[in-house]
């Protein structure tokens, strides 16, 4: 059947975690919604991750499964790193780190958009993200000042693919000088692109472009499928990283 034709609807996902919905099936309103219900179980979550699913829904609603149409990603080398920037992290003493501090990471990002619009990292996302950290599987990159905690962002690293979660910042330029060190290191990690899922503003000025369902499914098969784990991000476990100055 032409797919532009293929009937799309939610999917009702089984007990099985290697139940995958089709994403040619997600709905155009609201856009990308594609499947309902499972669980986080690690098998099923790393299963959804490779085939470019995630989960995005708010308690008590039951767990939402998206694929956007359209998907925002960031090549490495692609970081804008605009002249202000520039000069910030010239004359910055914060210390960057890899796996410090994860459980601190995700209740800040938690905390930061539960102050904003309600959060949908409830405690289940927690456990979930923590028992994947805990396998090698969510990291957290993290921004350090005077042994505080002041940014950062968590995600699941699949591959060669970083799939980015959420993001804080208790200071002004914080989160985005976390983003600017993993790409300023991508290369060492081994990490090819960082899946930032929805498009925003902000993104996009960093550098990130917006690519097709189809294109993205293309990357995840190069990327994702070669391995599960990413030895080097866990050799990297709490390791303290240098910024990288252009």
């Amino acid at each position: 059947m032409d797919k532009k034709h293929t009937k799309k609807s939610i999917t009702f996902l089984n007990e099985s975690p290697f139940d995958i919905p089709l994403p040619e099936n997600a709905l155009d309103n609201p856009e990308g919604l594609c499947a309902v219900g499972g669980d986080l179980s690690q098998v099923r979550l790393i299963n959804m991750y490779q085939n470019g699913f995630f989960p995005w829904y708010s308690d008590p609603d039951p767990i939402l499964w998206w694929h956007p149409r359209e998907r925002c990603v960031l090549s490495p080398e692609h970081f804008h790193l605009s002249k202000s920037m520039k000069k910030h992290l010239k004359n910055t003493q914060w210390e960057i780190k890899i796996n410090s501090s994860f459980d601190q990471v995700i209740q800040h990002c938690a905390n930061c958009r539960l102050e904003k619009e309600g959060t949908w990292i409830s405690e289940a996302i927690q456990t979930a993200y923590k028992r994947l950290h805990q396998s090698g599987l969510a990291h957290s990159i993290e921004v350090w000042e005077n042994n505080s905690l002041i940014g950062g962002f968590y995600g699941v690293c699949l591959g060669q693919m970083f799939f980015g979660e959420s993001m804080f910042s208790s200071k002004e330029n914080a989160s985005k000088t976390a983003l600017y060190a993993l790409c300023g290191h991508a290369k060492d990690l081994d990490i090819k692109l960082i899946d930032c899922q929805v498009e925003s503003s902000h993104l996009m000025s960093l550098g990130a472009r917006l690519i097709n369902r189809e294109h993205f499914c293309e990357l995840l098969t190069e990327h994702c499928y070669k391995a599960i784990e990413n030895p080097a991000l866990v050799l990297a476990d709490t390791l303290s990283l240098q910024l990288p100055i252009r």
